[in-house]
């Protein structure tokens, strides 16, 4: 795919309805050729709309104007390339939480949660967060993570966490102000209340820090996997991760989570891990395929703003979640693969 492509196709799927700002920066993006030109100087994972808009608000530059955030990006494009070249999109989106809870709230408790690319780990704390789906409140506190639920009830509960790790290739710590300065420069301008969101959730992970290790996500993670207590159900999971994976590697990944104990759940966007078939997404926007244990279950947004079940209301989905956890502990006999744990 193009340059022109991926901003093009970020304008009309991603942002589109969710980000009138960065709609407007990505289709004038696509149409410009001398911006084109400078983001071809970068490699091919450093040219993504994210990272390019997210760097710009880091140094202060106009997000809301296509023509000022031209000007801007190439009178400064020095220090935008370096800038570019340093980091990477690490949205570490509370609200995701919210499409993941219906599984985690259906495993077999306590949980030991590890989640791959956990940038600041606020993910790690689906137990702490509160949640909305249309009328119905799970939990209390603050945040609370809306979603709007199809084809499904919600969960009536929250988790049993005994243990939460994450791992990453550059974890970020919420304590850090320049580490919380560049999350918040990864939230669209218009997105206020992720913003809050993202304080809120920063508070919960301060005042209880979870173990986050700088690794790779093949290489490190039966080590640190093999941390995790015995008596609890140990939880691989990540989400919007995969995509910046090389596609040989994600195979690689994918051969050592079915390795190890306990259960995977996926949240990537379609085409980056391998089903067999998949309903029509709900709409034209982006949507993410929630998977346990390699069996797609729902269509998500991004941010967690949605879940729509594939399957008929809670009976169905308890079911479901029933027949899949029944057939990865035939697969992955829980006894045998604990002690299989590296030592």
């Amino acid at each position: 795919m193009t340059i022109a492509a991926i901003y093009a196709e970020f304008a009309a799927r991603e942002a589109h309805g969710v980000s009138p700002a960065y709609e407007r920066l990505a289709a004038a993006v696509a149409r410009d050729p001398e911006l084109l030109a400078l983001l071809a100087e970068l490699p091919p994972a450093k040219r993504q709309p994210n990272l390019l808009f997210g760097v710009v608000r880091l140094l202060g530059g106009p997000v809301e104007d296509p023509a000022a955030f031209r000007d801007y990006t190439v009178a400064n494009w020095p220090v935008i390339e370096a800038e570019t070249r340093r980091r990477v999109t690490q949205t570490n989106e509370a609200g995701r939480c919210a499409v993941l809870l219906p599984i985690l709230a259906a495993l077999p408790q306590p949980l030991a949660l590890l989640e791959v690319g956990a940038s600041a780990g606020l993910c790690l704390y689906p137990d702490r967060y509160a949640y909305r789906y249309g009328d119905h409140l799970v939990g209390s506190g603050d945040p609370v993570l809306p979603c709007t639920a199809t084809n499904m009830a919600p969960p009536t509960g929250l988790p049993q966490v005994m243990w939460r790790a994450g791992l990453d290739l550059n974890p970020l710590d919420v304590t850090d102000p320049a580490d919380l300065t560049w999350l918040d420069a990864l939230i669209w301008p218009e997105h206020t209340r992720r913003r809050a969101r993202l304080r809120a959730a920063a508070a919960v992970v301060a005042a209880d820090p979870p173990l986050l290790v700088r690794g790779d996500l093949v290489d490190d993670l039966p080590t640190l996997a093999a941390q995790a207590p015995a008596e609890a159900t140990l939880v691989v999971f990540h989400s919007s991760v995969l995509y910046h994976v090389p596609a040989p590697r994600r195979a690689a990944f994918a051969e050592v989570v079915r390795g190890l104990p306990g259960h995977w759940i996926a949240n990537e966007a379609p085409d980056v891990l391998p089903y067999a078939t998949l309903p029509p997404p709900p709409g034209e926007a982006l949507h993410n395929v929630l998977a346990l244990d390699e069996t797609p279950l729902a269509w998500t947004r991004p941010h967690g703003q949605t879940i729509t079940w594939f399957g008929g209301r809670m009976g169905d989905r308890r079911r479901l979640l029933s027949m899949v956890l029944t057939e990865s502990r035939r697969d992955h006999p829980p006894e045998r693969l604990r002690s299989e744990r590296p030592p």
